[in-house]
């Protein structure tokens, strides 16, 4: 996020898209409510579904799937026409507004009724609602950025903050909301195949001397793979080993049946886990690690916030800290590494990454710090960009709309969108052993409109197959008012019932995030 959680209920609009955000971030959504409901603030929410934050807005936008690019360039539109883009920070904090200007010309609010199915009167007032306030906020999820388009999806909402001037200040930013505890931490600590820590460039040759002294090895001067660019090689047999750390790829990677097969094709799988999840079944060895309360370190959260984890508990068996088994496999490949806690972890961390250099768990101990901190002294950095870009100027893109990979036809006539719900989270591998969440939410279902139920004469709580061009399916039907017709939506939580087995392994050319958010289906009441 480029601004804190707190700064959201300063905002005076609020635009929220591709996040099921009561659910799917319900801590989060509070600050919302209250800025609705205490401060006046304005909401504007645009989601193919109706889900419940949408209760609160002023403007529900429901645009078909995979359109996000039209309506986010048609807000520009409607801004640019009416003069209502902010001049002076387009003047001298960005770049490239001409070519934006031109692209987004075509983009009339009646062409984007007729691509998205938003009304045209609708969509512009919004955008005017957007484009006047003194500080607007941009809450994004996973229904933005799990497209084929998903990059271009999360550049045009850069594009919509720049050009209103909702930048660098507080209760504007354009706000990411994380979807798993310490993914944020993930990434900053180099859990991507070309950058170190602090996203300093695998290609650097300075980093990678840097990190070569610090770690007394030698390191490659290529990225490596991505998560989803492993699986297909895995399947092609140039992958041979595959370690997997607190992941559960075989509920939660798409078109599962293929990578189930890909999984079988390794000579050597091997799973580092709290649980024995769906993948670690598969393993050829499972290493016991510690869970959050059975351990020392820290978590940054989606606010980009480094906080402290404490040890509450003794780890079970023989569960270990990460850190640990990490070291200790190590040293076995012939690195020797020498953490004695990881508070020497930590330390290192601060010496080899600029954005944390400042943050050390004595400055943690009551509170966290907000990274970018550059040095012991430095307070860290709640808002980015208050006075320029990372790059100096920002850069507009001019970004031309693409249809998503899969379309309708015939066979396969509606459309599938997946998420989560409220009393689920991920694959459950945690939260379907508490039995009172398994009540709450006992098993999937197939959420579908009430006019696609009736022009099928299907009945809620009817069982349905559902089958995709790469799987099949069996859920319990849920008429709801959430849903929009040609859409339907299955939580992807449920091993037993998994909508991975349906989803779209086609991925975004960029970040290569698959398109989970859109396949094409076919249903029918189950024998």
């Amino acid at each position: 996020m480029t601004n804190t959680i707190a700064d959201i209920e300063t905002a005076d609009v609020i635009l929220i898209t591709g996040s099921n955000t009561t659910e799917n971030h319900p801590v989060l959504s509070n600050a919302v409510k209250r800025a609705v409901s205490q401060r006046g603030a304005k909401l504007i929410v645009v989601d193919p579904r109706r889900v419940k934050i949408a209760g609160f807005a002023d403007y529900f936008l429901r645009p078909n799937l995979g359109t996000d690019v039209v309506w986010i360039n048609g807000m520009m539109h409607v801004i640019i026409k009416e003069d209502l883009y902010n001049k002076a920070f387009v003047a001298s904090r960005t770049e490239g507004f001409e070519e934006l200007k031109a692209m987004v010309e075509t983009f009339t609010p009646d062409m984007v009724e007729k691509v998205t199915g938003i009304p045209a009167d609708e969509l512009a007032a919004a955008a005017r609602l957007y484009a006047v306030a003194n500080a607007g906020s941009i809450l994004y999820c996973m229904g933005i950025t799990q497209h084929t388009t998903g990059t271009d999806n999360v550049k045009s909402l850069a594009n919509l903050a720049m050009l209103c001037g909702h930048m660098g200040k507080a209760g504007g930013g354009v706000n990411p909301l994380r979807g798993q505890n310490n993914v944020q931490g993930a990434c900053d600590m180099g859990g991507l195949p070309d950058v170190y820590t602090g996203y300093q460039k695998v290609a650097d040759p300075a980093a990678r001397e840097k990190m070569e002294k610090a770690w007394g090895t030698a390191l490659p001067d290529v990225p490596g793979l991505k998560a989803t660019e492993m699986i297909p090689k895995a399947h092609d047999g140039e992958l041979k080993a595959l370690y997997v750390i607190g992941e559960n790829p075989l509920v939660s990677d798409p078109d599962l049946n293929h990578t189930e097969k890909s999984i079988r094709h390794l000579e050597f799988l091997i799973v580092q886990d709290i649980f024995m999840t769906e993948t670690a079944r598969q393993a050829h060895v499972v290493l016991p690690a510690t869970c959050f309360a059975e351990k020392d370190g820290t978590f940054s959260n989606t606010e980009r916030r480094v906080q402290r984890v404490r040890k509450a508990v003794t780890p079970p068996g023989q569960a270990r800290g990460d850190w640990e088994i990490l070291q200790d496999l190590s040293a076995r490949m012939g690195v020797p590494m020498a953490y004695e806690s990881s508070r020497a972890v930590m330390e290192e961390i601060g010496r080899v990454t600029p954005s944390y250099a400042g943050i050390s768990y004595e400055r943690i101990e009551q509170d966290g710090i907000h990274w970018p901190c550059p040095n012991p002294d430095h307070p860290g950095t709640p808002i980015l960009h208050r006075d320029q870009f990372s790059r100096g100027k920002g850069l507009f893109h001019a970004i031309g709309y693409l249809l998503p990979d899969e379309q309708t036809d015939e066979e396969y006539p509606l459309y599938l969108t997946t998420g989560r719900v409220l009393y689920q989270y991920h694959t459950g591998t945690m939260t379907m052993k508490t039995e009172g969440l398994n009540n709450r939410a006992p098993e999937s279902f197939v959420e579908i409109s009430r006019r696609d139920a009736d022009s099928m004469d299907l009945k809620d709580g009817n069982m349905v197959n559902v089958a995709s061009r790469r799987g099949a399916i069996q859920a319990r039907l849920k008429v709801s008012r959430k849903a929009v017709s040609g859409t339907v939506f299955i939580p992807f939580h449920f091993a037993q019932a998994a909508a991975n087995r349906l989803t779209n392994g086609a991925l975004d050319p960029v970040s290569k995030i698959p398109e989970y958010k859109v396949c094409a289906i076919r249903l029918s009441k189950a024998a």
